[in-house]
């Protein structure tokens, strides 16, 4: 049986069926080849039908070994809302699943292209049976995480909308008593509901009995999510309290854990900073600073045809929620690093330079940045010149 983390570091293999699920809210669009056809054939089954998908398989199975064999087969689908179980499942089953990056895919470039579940489902089988034939730069194989890693990146990713909520509660209050003449008021304060009895408008009125309830419910709903909140930083701290603070090889989620508790005593790197870092980049394996810095869309894009050449900035392939924090952590970093070489190498690269030309040079450092935490997480190299607490 093969295990979750063996679909990014298998080469490419031959198999005898090759199957693409093209995935929709009410229907799949299954996708199948097997040598003695000359077509891929197309069958359409129920959303989640697993059980269909597999009575399918054995079918194929059968007709291509009646003697009772078992062809190899390999199935594969986009990433996408649909997640990773139907991965997990097929795996427990000894049956080879390539999860595909959907941007990896070539596409036609017509203007008007046509496009249908159908054809896609043809287009995944084509490229998969390319890949199995040993081009790997047909489709990109997304790694897939392990329930404990996938579980993990939980807490980290609702804290997130929950600070969106907070914001938006926040300036809901804000702008409501802004229209009455109030602009210093604090919906953040522990006494906040209490001092709204003394507010006073800004023509003389005490608040509008509406207003007032209206901005209590607010108030309520935000204070709910500032507790919420609390909550998810306390289970996020929780995780890395037992751990020591040197980098190990144990497994998941102890390495996870450890590798938090390291960045977080580089000064300047938060709690926050080093969750995200590891629970959304550095559980990859990545091998070298060229992938990292690849995946993480912080790498540049050429454009380049004859004698036309520009440059298109950076690829933005990766997460966008790790390329923002690494903005807003490189300029943390430059505060509280300030004798570090990577700090050194963007002051010297920026003075005298205008704001724009700091913002270009900053995405630069971020990808450093990164490429340099992830060397100090996982191998313990501390950055050249930064302080260790």
């Amino acid at each position: 049986m093969l295990e979750e983390n063996d679909a990014v570091t298998d080469a490419p293999s031959c198999a005898n069926i090759f199957v693409s699920v093209e995935m929709s809210r009410s229907k799949w669009v299954v996708g199948i080849h097997v040598p003695t056809a000359d077509k891929i054939a197309l069958h359409t089954m129920t959303c989640g039908d697993v059980d269909a998908l597999l009575t399918l398989v054995d079918r194929a199975r059968a007709k291509l070994a009646p003697d009772g064999g078992t062809p190899a087969v390999v199935v594969c689908y986009e990433a996408g809302y649909e997640g990773f179980w139907l991965y997990r499942r097929l795996i427990t089953l000894g049956i080879r699943v390539v999860v595909i990056d959907p941007a990896s895919l070539l596409v036609d470039r017509r203007a008007k292209r046509a496009k249908t579940d159908r054809i896609d489902a043809r287009a995944m089988v084509r490229a998969l049976m390319a890949w199995s034939r040993g081009e790997p730069q047909v489709l990109s194989e997304v790694r897939v995480p392990t329930v404990k890693q996938d579980d993990a990146r939980r807490g980290l990713r609702e804290r997130q909308r929950l600070v969106k909520e907070r914001t938006a509660h926040g300036n809901r209050i804000k702008g409501l008593l802004k229209t009455q003449g109030i602009m210093d008021f604090d919906p953040r304060a522990a006494d906040a509901v209490a001092r709204l009895d003394a507010l006073v408008t800004g023509d003389g009125r005490p608040l509008g009995p509406c207003l007032k309830r209206e901005i209590v419910r607010e108030l309520e709903r935000l204070g709910l999510v500032m507790q919420q909140i609390e909550q998810v930083e306390a289970e996020r701290d929780a995780v890395v309290q037992k751990c020591g603070q040197q980098v190990d090889t144990t497994a998941e989620p102890e390495r996870a854990a450890t590798m938090i508790a390291v960045l977080n005593r580089l000064k300047g790197i938060g709690m926050s900073d080093a969750t995200i870092l590891v629970r959304e980049a550095f559980w990859r394996g990545f091998r070298n600073r060229r992938e990292i810095g690849g995946w993480s869309g912080l790498a540049p894009a050429p454009w380049a045809s004859g004698s036309v050449s520009r440059d298109q900035g950076i690829t933005k392939a990766g997460p966008p929620l790790l390329r923002a924090h690494l903005i807003q952590m490189c300029w943390r970093w430059l505060f509280w690093q300030p004798d570090s070489d990577l700090a050194q190498w963007f002051r010297k690269r920026t003075e005298g330079a205008t704001g724009r030309m700091r913002r270009i040079m900053v995405v630069a450092l971020a990808r450093k940045l990164l490429i340099a935490l992830w060397r100090y997480a996982t191998t313990g190299m501390v950055p050249r010149g930064a302080i260790v607490t």
